[in-house]
């Protein structure tokens, strides 16, 4: 009877063992991002929350706080880096506080077709950021898509720089997108994104600039009566975690995310892509005006030298880089 006794409690231990070592394995982290339940970044979160939990067995758990729950872009950056928030997902404008180099995307028409966006950020551009990100306290997993940023306004329509003067704009808290509309002659005027439907609603600004994904999901067309199809500049979702918290994970829990982080950017670029045509035709209909030849060339002849205003602090081979990549 001892020795059975003996055998039955050191079965008991081992399963409490293993079950010790099960809790120990789980992992549970915060994902946090400023968009609607509509946006990219929580089309791309959804999708990410999904495949994490599906290729870990359930061992790691993904929570969602989207709509700015734990605070706007910069806050969010802020988290991630002292590492009260695991993961997050923001983009290069409202990040460059924290990365100056991140002001290449706001360079007008540098980025003009979405091969050439991809080429550059899945490859050696993307490789440059990482590194960059990495150094300012961030491990950089993946480029998910906002998109490229076409202007709208509240007072008219938008078919040249001319249409632009006298417009008061908001911008995100970046250099390059305030000398933007300064040499279109607009007003720049920063205003943290969480709070700018009702800056639009309450004419604080005349207009603003994003991506059709963006004015559709976070519903500013609802207060806006002018869209022009700039496509000025482009703008990725960067997705990172926070170093000591990635590193402190298991190498299979590390390459899960990786992985599905990288899955996950070609789910939500497609999506992306079959959703504009359809957001705005439901625009349209809503009485929203879309201009949708608006000259281009007029745009990028005025911005050429824009660039200049960030001096060296993105080298020139980099965006000779961009500018080498075949655009179709």
């Amino acid at each position: 009877m001892r020795r059975s006794g003996v055998f039955v409690a050191a079965v008991f231990a081992f399963m409490v063992f293993l079950s010790g070592a099960a809790f120990a394995a789980a992992v549970e982290f915060k994902f946090a991002h400023s968009g609607s339940l509509e946006h990219q970044y929580h089309i791309g979160a959804e999708h990410f929350k999904k495949l994490v939990e599906e290729k870990s067995g359930g061992e790691m758990k993904v929570t969602i706080f989207p709509q700015g729950q734990l605070g706007g872009e910069r806050d969010l950056g802020e988290g991630v880096r002292m590492g009260t928030i695991e993961m997050g997902s923001a983009s290069p404008g409202n990040m460059s506080g924290f990365v100056p180099e991140l002001e290449l995307f706001g360079v007008p028409f540098l980025f003009q077709t979405k091969k050439q966006v991809y080429t550059a950020l899945d490859g050696e551009v993307g490789e440059y950021f990482n590194k960059i990100l990495a150094e300012k306290g961030f491990v950089n997993l993946a480029y998910w898509e906002v998109g490229f940023r076409n202007m709208t306004n509240n007072v008219r329509p938008v078919k040249t720089p001319d249409d632009m003067k006298g417009l008061k704009i908001r911008v995100q808290e970046s250099k390059i997108k305030v000398e933007l509309m300064k040499s279109l002659g607009a007003i720049p005027t920063p205003i943290p994104f969480g709070e700018l439907y009702s800056a639009l609603q309450q004419k604080v600004v005349d207009g603003q600039e994003n991506p059709i994904a963006t004015i559709y999901s976070m519903k500013f067309y609802e207060v806006q009566k002018y869209v022009s199809l700039t496509y000025h500049t482009y703008e990725p979702a960067m997705v990172f975690a926070n170093p000591k918290w990635f590193n402190s994970l298991s190498p299979k829990h590390q390459q899960i995310l990786r992985e599905v982080s990288i899955e996950t950017a070609v789910y939500q670029r497609a999506k992306l892509a079959e959703l504009d045509a359809e957001r705005m035709d439901t625009m349209k209909k809503a009485g929203v005006q879309i201009e949708e030849k608006p000259d281009l060339k007029a745009f990028a002849e005025v911005t050429k030298d824009l660039y200049k205003v960030l001096g060296d602090m993105i080298p020139v081979e980099v965006m000779e880089k961009v500018r080498n990549i075949p655009l179709e």
